[in-house]
């Protein structure tokens, strides 16, 4: 296998090989709809239930059984374009995609190739190294999922579950935009937070509620740039798509080792030939799975059970009226409204129900304070234990209650800690806590002047180094917290330290 690895940042360009040769990648991403019914059926979608529970005549393909819309998952789709600052479409139509596969008991399945629900969009990807990449949408069409079906269970039957059949998914279909494999992987994690922002998928990638299939070429440096300016295909290579990506991590994977693959081919004098591969994480490598197939090869033909999808313009402007504030407009308005660093808004942007902890916290309070106490000591103990912000023990409130009590110098950062912990695995109001248990920091500056004045006295030794060496005087102030149990206001500690010494 090569050792791809990238020459420079932008154009990604790979080196490791006998030329220089750059990746060019587009990406379909399926997303269920969150919807508690199917797209021409009232079953239910739920995850987990035993295997063809959720199997309507329609699914099934009984005899004159016919599909019926559900409006849910239309308004869904709509709301992703709106989201994705796409054009909607307020007439679109649904085809038939005829193959055959044991879990697609119909024999074909109802999509959207030549009139989709949504048109051109667009995604702002943000890079790691603080670069930004815009991925153009091409279009989002709604389409029934297939079954699953099973190897695994018996060592000569193969299985088929078709609770899946017929649940409803929007294919997002982007351009070949992005360039390399931290750029997928950013651009699926984007489009699954602008997801679950807009409630119309849950991206849950570990259940296939949102998965990818990974277009991946390669092409001579320069060859990217006249394709921009022509937007001919002819100047790019042969594509291959990986099937079925629900992991970010494996996308990048799959496509450094196709890459790697093409490369080969073509500079031992091959052609690499259009294609699906799946791609073995155990092995790390692509394999074939079929033929790419074209549009012909599937008979699309109009579906004549299901009438043109007409839409009005007033019920799309009612969806639009109704979008929660998007990732990057959140952002924005944390770092202005709170004061924080692009990387704190980031963090705390990355998932809604994050953010919306945070803000919740933070009404009223310092945001740069209360964002070092959400990232640093919530986030980290949650991911620790495995936990998401779903399952935090402490509450928005109890957060806010701990980070008042820091602003009214109540407590020291190190009380508020052993606060956090108690508040953490017991429970209970802050305030009350550190009443009941004493908690509260010195700051009457009389008792920490008797307390420096006694710690002085008991260590002349210590005094004059501390008169030679200013930065010895710490040392006092260790002691005076250690006498103190922590409690002493440790600005007031340090003035006091510092007055005492003659510093």
């Amino acid at each position: 296998m090569l050792d791809l690895t990238y020459k420079s940042p932008n154009p990604k360009v790979i080196a490791g090989a006998k030329h220089d040769w750059e990746l060019v990648i587009g990406l379909e991403v399926h997303a269920q709809i969150a919807s508690k019914a199917k797209l021409f059926s009232g079953a239910s979608t739920k995850f987990g239930a035993e295997p063809n529970s959720n199997v309507s005549f329609i699914d099934a393909a009984m005899p004159g059984m016919l599909p019926v819309i559900n409006e849910f998952c239309v308004e869904q789709a709509v709301r992703t374009g709106l989201g994705l600052k796409a054009e909607i479409n307020l007439t679109s139509a649904f085809d038939r995609k005829n193959y055959f596969y044991p879990d697609l008991p119909q024999g074909y399945q109802i999509s959207q190739l030549y009139h989709p629900i949504v048109g051109e969009g667009e995604v702002l990807v943000e890079m790691g190294d603080g670069t930004a990449r815009l991925v153009r949408i091409e279009r989002i069409h709604m389409e029934q999922d297939a079954g699953k079906s099973i190897h695994d269970m018996d060592p000569n039957m193969s299985f088929v579950d078709l609770n899946r059949t017929g649940v409803a998914l929007m294919e997002i279909v982007s351009r070949p935009d992005v360039r390399g494999p931290e750029e997928a992987a950013a651009y699926v994690a984007k489009l699954r937070q602008i997801l679950r922002y807009l409630g119309t998928c849950d991206g849950n990638m570990q259940n296939g509620n949102l998965r990818a299939d990974v277009n991946v070429s390669i092409c001579r440096p320069g060859a990217y740039e006249r394709y921009m300016e022509t937007q001919d295909f002819s100047h790019l290579g042969t594509r291959c798509e990986i099937k079925n990506m629900n992991s970010l991590r494996f996308i990048q994977a799959a496509i450094m080792v196709e890459a790697a693959r093409q490369i080969k081919i073509v500079e031992g004098g091959g052609t690499v030939d259009q294609e699906t591969r799946l791609y073995d994480p155990d092995k790390n490598e692509t394999r074939s799975m079929r033929s790419k197939e074209e549009a012909h090869d599937y008979r699309y033909f109009p579906d004549p059970d299901l009438l043109p999808l007409e839409i009005e313009q007033a019920w799309v402007d009612d969806i639009a009226a109704s979008l929660p504030e998007l990732p990057d407009a959140k952002k924005a308005r944390f770092i202005s409204a709170y004061n924080l660093s692009d990387y704190d808004a980031s963090v705390l942007t990355a998932d809604v129900t994050s953010a919306a902890y945070f803000e919740e916290a933070a009404t009223g309070r310092d945001g740069k304070l209360t964002a070092n106490w959400v990232i640093n000591e919530l986030f980290g103990r949650l991911k620790k234990e495995e936990h998401d912000i779903t399952q935090s023990p402490v509450s928005p409130t109890q957060l806010g209650g701990i980070i008042d009590l820091i602003s009214t110098d109540a407590i020291s950062g190190k009380i508020a800690k052993d606060l956090f912990e108690i508040v953490y695995t017991t429970g209970g109001d802050p305030a009350q806590i550190v009443e009941a248990r004493g908690m509260k920091q010195v700051t009457d500056t009389g008792a920490i002047e008797t307390a420096v004045d006694q710690i002085i006295a008991d260590n002349p030794a210590q005094v004059e180094k501390a008169k030679a060496n200013p930065k010895l005087a710490g040392w006092f102030v260790g002691q005076v917290m250690k006498a103190t149990g922590g409690k002493a206001n440790p600005k007031a500690v340090n003035q006091i330290v510092s007055q005492k010494l003659g510093l």
